[in-house]
């Protein structure tokens, strides 16, 4: 005679015996095919959605006014826009060499700095799969670089962004929320609980890699090491140090007559934005969120005059020193024995 306990035992085991043989419904073939072609289509809805509210709103803008505008900015301004943005690259491309370190590569600094220039400006041109994943792994591929060690020189390099991305953006939100359009309705205790998140995620992680006694983090065939605590916090410093250089050009252009808190937030915006998107060179989704946030601030004509100088430094210039390079790197790589005879350059990932 079974016993009650032995009874909820057999129910138990008849209850996961059905549910294995059960698949859930979000495993059934349609529901993927589903999934797999909704990612693929929403981005490209959705940038066509702004595209088309942008060209909207472009047509009732006075261009006349924006160029003049644009005429009035000192060459003062400008010169200060593009030192910036060059040192904006430098910092970003230098997130690669915290990947070179933790992976213990053997490319040089100055070949390592060169392609994360390069493919930066390409990224923020042409797309990231372009730049960030497709150049990326091209020139360091042409390079010796093992693929796997290219996927972990650019993890780094995305955690080192967007971790300072967290923790600027969290501070901005949390002690100075941006005034938004008043049809966006969010209260500013929202915008601030957001911010409350963004930094408790960016704290996270920083306690992650301090404490964390499992130090190999792994996806599917995909292995990644965590970095020391020193080495997050540095990844904190520099990530946020290049937001912060962005803001700063953009409020410079402005003639900082808009405080620097509210044009950082405005920009932290736009990039979440084009992210969201998916638009190449995030074009009109930068100019959009920019009217539409600091419109009530300053006649859009003005706003536009600064948002295309931006453009030019941030976008444009480091293009045309990053196409010539591009070219230069492929006709130096090409000059090199294949992959098949030379060692590979990547070397098994280390903690630092």
């Amino acid at each position: 005679m079974s016993t009650p306990r032995s009874g909820r035992r057999a129910a138990r085991a008849q209850r996961a015996a059905g549910g294995a043989s059960s698949p859930r419904w979000w495993t059934t073939p349609a529901v993927q095919r589903t999934w797999w072609w909704f990612k693929r289509l929403a981005p490209w809805c959705l940038a066509a959605l702004v595209l088309a509210l942008v060209a909207r709103q472009a047509r009732a803008v006075d261009w006349p006014a924006v160029w003049q505008a644009l005429q009035s900015l000192s060459p003062a301004r400008l010169a200060a826009a593009a030192a910036l943005a060059l040192a904006s690259y430098g910092l970003f491309a230098s997130f690669d060499l915290l990947g070179r370190r933790l992976t213990g590569h053997r490319l040089s600094a100055a070949r390592t700095l060169g392609i994360a220039a390069i493919s930066y400006a390409f990224n923020l041109n042409f797309g990231a799969w372009v730049g960030s994943v497709g150049l990326r792994l091209r020139l360091y591929s042409r390079w010796g670089l093992a693929v796997p060690t290219v996927l972990q020189v650019m993890a780094y390099s995305l955690a080192t962004n967007w971790l300072g991305y967290l923790w600027v953006g969290g501070a901005v939100l949390w002690w100075a929320p941006p005034r938004l359009p008043a049809t966006w309705q969010l209260p500013d205790t929202a915008l601030q609980a957001a911010g409350g998140v963004m930094l408790a995620a960016a704290l996270a992680y920083l306690a992650l890699c301090r404490c964390a006694r499992r130090r190999r983090l792994t996806w599917r065939t995909r292995t990644l090491v965590l970095p020391s605590g020193r080495v997050a916090v540095l990844q904190a410093v520099m990530g946020g140090a290049n937001w912060l250089l962005i803001g700063a050009i953009a409020w410079g252009l402005l003639g900082g007559r808009i405080d620097y808190a509210s044009v950082l937030g405005t920009m932290l915006l736009a990039a979440v934005a084009g992210v969201v998107t998916h638009v190449p060179a995030n074009l009109g989704v930068l100019e959009a969120v920019v009217v539409a946030t600091l419109g009530s601030r300053l006649p859009a004509h003005e706003l536009l005059a600064a948002m295309l100088a931006y453009r030019a430094a941030y976008y444009l210039l480091p293009l045309v020193f990053a196409l010539p390079a591009y070219a230069l790197s492929e006709a130096a790589a090409r000059g090199r024995p294949g992959p098949s005879k030379r060692p590979a350059a990547g070397a098994p990932p280390q903690v630092v």
